[in-house]
């Protein structure tokens, strides 16, 4: 079965999908976006994805391109049409389709929206959460407005790739002070030896996970001490756990970081039940 994307009002196969070539999200990555996941075929925290793209189309001025319930109805359609049970529902806003250049067109350009959705293998990802993942880090390069979802992720893919490099599943930034902030596609946490579950606080540096938001609920259930706060690779090297957490990855736990096992270099019990635990308080619509 071909797959389908919405692109500006259309749903078309994906292979014919595409945007103009002046698009702004193309030629100054001038746009947001957002991944949802998909379980039983719907959207796992859909309130709180939009709310957040509401926040990120504020900070870069860019009008909402249609009605929420619009918008929600179109991805529902797209999840529909690709027949997702388990998988990603990915949404991208840009400014528009304008003659190149770099400040604003008219406000009557209007913002361009694409939505793709995609399976993803769950035993695969049920497998390698099991084994644990490895992680590396990498010096913070990129622009000091990170809060804000956009698609000008370049340092990212470099991150990313370098990981790979090095037989690593993920990279995590630290800023010039040592500290870590979050990995190329994710938030980073550790739980120290006295088991505190320790990530830095989203007010600056990182993005705020919505993955992050609910797993700080699943902590409270489970009277488990949370502390938002920045902390250092060599802090993360002595925890007796870490793991990170994304849409896509909900906790994914890490068992080797720069080479250095972490704990016994086992999944530790803390990210694996508060895996198991997530959906139980994620909102699934």
């Amino acid at each position: 079965m071909s797959r389908i994307a919405y692109v500006n009002g259309q749903y078309v196969n994906l292979r014919d999908a595409a945007v103009n070539v002046e698009d702004r999200g193309y030629q100054f990555a001038d746009g947001i976006y957002e991944v949802c996941e998909i379980i039983g075929g719907k959207m796992v925290d859909f309130p709180r994805h939009i709310a957040r793209m509401q926040r990120s189309l504020r900070e870069l001025r860019i009008a909402e391109a249609m009605p929420l319930t619009s918008l929600k109805v179109v991805m529902q359609e797209v999840i529909r049409r690709n027949r997702i049970n388990y998988g990603i529902v990915y949404l991208q806003i840009s400014r528009g389709v304008a003659h190149r250049d770099h400040g604003f067109p008219s406000p009557d350009v209007k913002p361009s929206v694409v939505v793709t959705a995609k399976s993803l293998n769950f035993a695969k990802n049920q497998a390698t959460a099991a084994k644990g993942v490895k992680v590396i880090t990498t010096a913070e390069n990129r622009w000091p407005r990170v809060d804000i979802k956009t698609v000008g992720l370049l340092p990212n893919v470099l991150a990313r790739q370098e990981a790979r490099d090095k037989g690593a599943y993920e990279a995590w930034y630290v800023d010039a002070d040592g500290f870590v902030t979050e990995g190329a596609s994710c938030n980073a946490w550790i739980v120290t030896k006295d088991g505190k579950v320790v990530t830095r606080t989203a007010v600056s540096g990182i993005l705020a996970g919505i993955t992050r938001a609910v797993l700080i609920e699943v902590l409270a259930s489970m009277q488990l001490k949370l502390e938002e706060r920045n902390f250092t690779p060599a802090e993360a090297y002595d925890a007796a756990e870490a793991f990170v957490s994304s849409a896509s990855q909900i906790v994914m736990p890490v068992i080797n970081i720069d080479g250095k096992p972490i704990g016994d270099g086992k999944p530790g019990g803390i990210a694996t039940r508060l895996r198991q635990e997530f959906h139980k308080f994620a909102a699934i619509s």
